[in-house]
């Protein structure tokens, strides 16, 4: 079950897929080979659906000279954490033994963090154009940020845990890490590692290799809107105050209120979602889960260019039919963002669950599909996205 793919950037072309299970491989042409299994260190799987695992793989931007690459992955609970949670989530640093072989004695835990409940990890971390390592967390599980694990008030919206956060780190400095003097948070109320707060589960995070260099970062949604949203420095964008740009209440999570909230609990201002959809569980809704993609900055497909370029795990009242979407962004900041599907090979599904989207060295995408709902079975797919072979200049046609 692929859920991570990410290019090395030292000219080699190479491709490194991870599967949730635990194991990454180099993608080479058409060679496939092992390059890492922790499978030993990832805390077992449910074979039938599971949202642990092996979930984040990002490479530090001087590996081709220091060979260091970073991954996030759910580990057995650890020692001293609270009791009866479910796992620990770990980032760690590796560094090749070969060009393309890790080398599994060289772990370097980089930071724990106790989950409550074995859903809404996030993981897909990613270095910024600043050098810094960013890192989402889920609200820590369960539903409705409440329960085992959630204070008064949901995780999202506590800046006192790492919980419903995406953090920024520096791995070059102090150890196991270092904290950039400029975080929101520093010199004031709230852990230092938090960049930005307020989400439920962002599942799938990446950076605008262009324009402004903005982070985009998917948010799985509860029963009713699913919603993507640009990451602001500090931001609190609304969990479990909000669910997307709708309000939210955790006593009646099936109905979003009327008096949609604008201000956080310490007075803060709440940042809007710039994609939303209705999620399955309404009528008219769409899909169930949002997946995180990119904005696309090749040249393959020049319509694409400068378009978000995102997914649906799973299309409303069917089994295993992603979705592909692409994004436009509007001329006034303040609106949403207009999205349309993207046909695909003269289907409107993918005919498979999508996992999560991938980036080359060149910037054209790739998407990661699965025709299971859990890390059992071998139908873990990494497809590219080209244009059709008719695709010609000035014609309308769809990317394939």
């Amino acid at each position: 079950m692929p859920v991570a793919l990410a290019s090395p950037g030292d000219g080699t072309g190479r491709l490194f897929v991870a599967d949730l299970p635990g194991t990454v491989r180099v993608i080479d042409g058409n060679d496939h080979r092992p390059f890492l299994d922790i499978t030993d260190r990832v805390v077992d799987l449910r074979t039938g659906y599971d949202e642990r695992g092996l979930l984040g793989l990002a490479f530090h931007p001087r590996f081709a000279e220091n060979g260091r690459f970073f991954v996030y992955y759910s580990a057995p609970l650890r020692a001293g954490a609270p009791e009866g949670w479910d796992h620990t989530s770990r980032i760690s640093e590796f560094s090749v033994s070969t060009p393309d072989r890790a080398d599994p004695g060289s772990e370097r835990v980089i930071l724990e963090v106790d989950q409550p409940q074995a859903n809404h990890n996030g993981g897909s971390i990613v270095f910024g154009p600043d050098g810094c390592l960013y890192i989402p967390l889920g609200d820590g599980g369960g539903a409705r940020d409440v329960g085992r694990g959630h204070p008064p008030g949901g995780n999202g919206q506590d800046i006192t845990t790492l919980l419903g956060s995406i953090l920024r780190i520096d791995i070059d400095g102090a150890e196991p890490y270092g904290i950039p003097g400029d975080n929101p948070f520093v010199g004031r109320e709230g852990r230092d590692e938090i960049y930005a707060y307020g989400l439920r589960n962002p599942w799938r995070m990446t950076f605008d290799a262009g324009g402004e260099h903005r982070l985009f970062a998917a948010d799985a949604g509860q029963y009713l809107w699913e919603s993507v949203k640009i990451i602001v420095a500090g931001g609190n964008h609304g969990w479990n105050l909000r669910e997307g740009n709708h309000a939210f209440d955790p006593e009646n999570p099936r109905e979003s209120p009327a008096d949609v909230p604008r201000t956080g609990r310490r007075g803060e201002p709440l940042i809007d979602a710039i994609i939303e959809y209705p999620n399955a569980k309404q009528p008219g809704g769409i899909g169930q889960v949002v997946i995180g993609g990119y904005v696309y900055r090749g040249r393959a497909i020049p319509r694409l260019f400068g378009r978000y370029v995102f997914a649906e795990w799973n299309r409303a009242g069917a089994d295993g039919e992603g979705i592909i979407f692409a994004a436009t962004p509007p001329k006034d900041p303040n609106r949403m963002w207009e999205f349309g599907e993207v046909e695909v090979a003269g289907s409107r599904t993918v005919g498979a669950y999508v996992l999560a989207f991938g980036e080359d060295a060149e910037h054209e995408l790739y998407v990661l599909t699965a025709k299971s709902r859990g890390p059992a079975g071998k139908t873990g797919r990494v497809h590219r996205i080209v244009p059709p072979p008719d695709d010609r200049p000035g014609k309308d046609a769809n990317p394939a």
